[in-house]
């Protein structure tokens, strides 16, 4: 127990440290003053917490669940690397756009949760979670929040595309209807939506319409292909 909780400890150390050097660094560069960069380290304790997290997981492979503790460890984690660089660069108007990642992190949470427990359900929270993320992070830093008039449509389509992944895999025919339904509902209102709303926005006019040609050659290649297997 006592080796266990050294290492654990020794690695934690190890990674503040590399992390406390790169900071140091990048206010050397960036030319803010090292001694004010030095007294605004402290979000090192949280990204500490975070790590305490997430790397038993790694070092204590044999021990199972503690693939779990990547669900709070990842979002910790993240927050204080953002607290990290927006204290020690002075920047803290950085939350305004980034904190989308707080979500991503949680949906990588899920993930490296599912791979370390192999449960793959796990993905459905986090595809749902992750997507959800990458959109707000998108509007944040494009201002087009008014986009969300469309994209919506992401959220049926983060719980059915995991699902057909899932089925595909597993070769459940059950559960990859349930995809191809939800996922077609998905392109077809977002299909929809972008012929009621007008908008220039070039995802809209460009990106959606690939994402849905994609969406319905997988689906018809899906059909053949089972119907050639039968």
């Amino acid at each position: 127990m006592h080796k266990n909780a050294s290492l654990l400890f020794g690695v934690t150390l190890i990674a503040l440290a590399l992390l406390a050097l790169a900071g140091n660094l990048l206010a050397g560069a960036t030319g803010v003053d090292i001694m004010r960069a030095g007294f605004h380290t402290w979000p090192l304790a949280v990204v500490g917490a975070g790590l305490l997290f997430c790397v038993p997981p790694f070092i204590f492979r044999q021990q199972k669940g503690l693939g779990g503790l990547f669900i709070p460890g990842l979002p910790v984690l993240t927050t204080g690397i953002l607290l990290f660089v927006a204290s020690v660069t002075g920047n803290w108007g950085l939350w305004g756009t980034l904190w989308p990642l707080e979500v991503i992190g949680v949906a990588l949470g899920f993930v490296m949760a599912a791979i370390f427990l192999r449960v793959v359900w796990l993905m459905v929270p986090a595809s749902i979670v992750g997507l959800t993320g990458m959109v707000l992070l998108f509007c944040s830093l494009t201002g087009l929040w008014a986009a969300w008039a469309v994209l919506w449509t992401v959220v049926p389509f983060s719980v059915g595309l995991p699902l057909l992944i899932i089925g595909i895999f597993q070769k459940n025919d059950g559960v990859k209807l349930a995809g191809l339904i939800v996922t077609g509902f998905a392109g077809l209102a977002f299909a929809a939506m972008s012929a009621i709303i007008v908008t220039t926005s070039w995802l809209t006019k460009i990106v959606g319409p690939v994402i849905i040609l994609a969406l319905g050659v997988f689906m018809v290649v899906s059909a053949l292909v089972k119907k050639k297997a039968e």
